[in-house]
């Protein structure tokens, strides 16, 4: 089989080009909600920067009710408008540009001044991937507003565009994102994976709600660059994933639960290795780890994953909850199998 490389000629504005037709008809009003997500075999490292096509294939877990609502409208005033947990921003304010940036792949110069306004109930840019359910939200509500109706898994690829990891977003569950090998892009989306696992349950452990100070991509950037490790990163990721397809598929939570931990101990490794070094962990990011392990050692079942943060999440089953929320102060539980998919 013949492996496409992609390209940085090809470019956002001409792979979104392609879906939509010369005139758009915008709604007065549109409104969507996407989850967050939680990788339990992670995403780090791009094969081509414009598209965010990554060098890995990476499945996740979405977060149910926490995630990001975006409502659209026109702009009355003629200027487009960003509006982020109720405060207006700045239009050259990092989150703003590239928000306006995304919509106008869909308006393609029209004059189509818009007002979005997104609320997120997680904290943003603080480990808790509130870009991947923000620009999930965003591209649901635009293929709402714009009257678009297009499929999942183009969403998702458009997703992918926003932020990497939002194209898991568009969907509930376990998400699996496969990286694709077209050149376009278009075979690199995410699709929900078949299983329900009612007992599964994600914690919150919030080290820090803290603007972080070098963001994900950044980070991804220096640590391709920088870290000889990341080397072996690619076929650790491929190796991860097929263990957890496996677990799911048996209801292996011992299997489950120990390779997302080593999946994201392996990540922040090649993160340490990166010059200058990267590390997002903090001195109570440690602590908990060390008493997550010392609850293993006790016989309880929990283990954890981490992002680009200093927060943990804990995976652990619905019979070791009350517990845990004894052990962990102030610890938020989702139940992923009781909230709501992202949706218009």
């Amino acid at each position: 089989m013949s492996t496409e490389i992609a390209s940085d000629k090809v470019t956002k504005a001409d792979v979104v080009g392609r879906y939509l037709s010369a005139h758009l008809t915008p709604l007065e009003h549109a409104e969507a909600f996407a989850p967050s997500n939680i990788a339990l075999c992670k995403y780090w490292g791009k094969r081509q920067d414009e598209l965010n096509l990554p060098v890995n294939s990476s499945l996740s877990i979405s977060l149910a009710h926490l995630g990001s609502r975006t409502v659209i409208r026109p702009s009355a005033t003629g200027e487009d408008k960003v509006i982020l947990n109720a405060k207006v921003l700045d239009l050259d304010a990092p989150f703003a540009s590239k928000v306006i940036a995304f919509v106008d792949l869909f308006r393609r110069q029209q004059d189509l001044p818009v007002i979005v306004d997104t609320r997120n109930n997680i904290p943003t840019a603080a480990g808790l991937a509130s870009s991947a359910s923000g620009f999930a939200a965003l591209t649901l509500a635009l293929n709402q507003y714009f009257q678009l109706q297009l499929p999942d898994n183009v969403l998702s690829a458009f997703a992918r565009m926003g932020s990497g990891s939002a194209s898991r977003s568009i969907f509930s569950g376990f998400v699996e994102w496969q990286m694709g090998l077209h050149e376009d892009g278009m075979d690199s989306h995410a699709y929900p994976l078949d299983v329900v696992w009612p007992d599964f349950r994600v914690g919150l452990v919030k080290v820090s709600t803290s603007q972080k100070a070098v963001d994900s991509r950044s980070g991804m950037k220096r640590t391709v660059a920088t870290a000889s490790l990341y080397q072996s990163w690619p076929a650790q990721a491929a190796q991860d994933l097929e263990k957890l397809h496996q677990a799911l598929a048996q209801g292996d939570f011992t299997l489950l639960g120990s390779t997302a931990e080593h999946n994201a101990m392996s990540m922040h490794a090649t993160m340490i290795a990166s010059w200058p070094p990267l590390l997002y962990w903090q001195p109570d990011s440690v602590a908990a780890m060390q008493k997550v392990w010392a609850l293993r050692e006790a016989g309880i079942e929990v283990y954890f994953t981490m992002d680009a943060g200093p927060n943990l999440k804990l995976l652990f089953q619905a019979k070791d909850q009350a517990l845990l929320e004894t052990e962990f102060a102030g610890l938020e539980v989702v139940a992923p199998f009781s909230g709501a998919a992202a949706r218009v």
